[in-house]
């Protein structure tokens, strides 16, 4: 079995395949003081619910962009993992052989989460093309027909912005937008809210993967364009250039690593 691990700055997301097999996943906060010794004890509680046996798990790898806590996973698989893994933990960075080239300016700063989802996008759906990760923020990726990650974009996530609508004025309640809007304009100040994020964000996606394309590719039309994330689902039906969601892509590109890492590949 292998344990894979993909830890942002608001969330973690874990799961466990049992060879090809996505056997159980995982969504949990991402606590910036967690320990090894924490983590072991909230994981393998988690992996008795599943009825997974870690003495089971031999294979393990982690993405991260928090440095705290990729030191601390770390530990954890040195310490309660190392006797039965049959290949080496696995921290994915820049130069991980994960079979996309990272040809930006500073390769050190692309986050180790960006490249995984780039490896597995290219893999799973070939090149040009653009992965959009709807995280605490939102993220562009580009990747060329040469396998090369040449860069992208970064704005402010979703839940930046709710948050910040709330926090910062007066009148403006929390709301969630789970509930579309009826229409672009807003007869309330709730549904006006859920427009301007729901259509706004779709229009800013539109508008980001045009440009993005045009500097890509020779052919922009044909630039592939893969939605992934918590919240890509709910802004899906706002943008007409995503072709799909894959809201497993980061699991599913880890998986791609380690294997590639476990056989050599260069």
């Amino acid at each position: 079995m292998l344990l894979c691990v993909d830890v942002g700055n608001s969330h973690t997301v874990s799961g466990v395949y049992d060879n090809d097999d996505l056997i159980c996943t995982w969504r949990l906060k991402s606590d910036r003081d967690r320990t090894a010794d924490e983590l072991a004890i909230r994981y393998h509680t988690l992996f008795q619910i599943a009825d997974i046996t870690p003495g089971k798990i031999s294979g393990f790898i982690v993405s991260s962009v928090v440095p705290t806590l990729e030191t601390s996973w770390i530990n954890y698989g040195q310490k309660y993992l190392t006797k039965q893994l049959t290949s080496n933990i696995i921290a994915v960075n820049e130069k991980t052989a994960t079979g996309i080239t990272v040809t930006t300016d500073n390769p050190e700063e692309v986050g180790a989460d960006r490249i995984v989802n780039a490896a597995a996008a290219y893999e799973l759906y070939g090149s040009d093309l653009i992965v959009i990760d709807f995280g605490t923020a939102i993220t562009f990726d580009c990747v060329n027909s040469k396998r090369e990650y040449v860069g992208g974009a970064i704005m402010p996530g979703i839940a930046i912005s709710l948050d910040a609508l709330a926090g910062r004025t007066a009148k403006l309640p929390r709301i969630d937008i789970e509930t579309p809007p009826p229409s672009v304009i807003g007869k309330t100040t709730v549904t006006a809210m859920r427009s301007g994020i729901l259509h706004g964000y779709g229009g800013m996606i539109d508008r980001m993967v045009d440009k993005l394309s045009r500097e890509l590719s020779a052919e922009p039309e044909k630039v592939r364009i893969i939605a992934t994330g918590g919240m890509a689902r709910l802004i899906n039906p706002y943008s007409t250039v995503i072709e799909a969601v894959d809201e497993l892509l980061t699991l599913k590109g880890l998986k791609y690593i380690h294997k590639r890492c476990s056989t050599n590949v260069a």
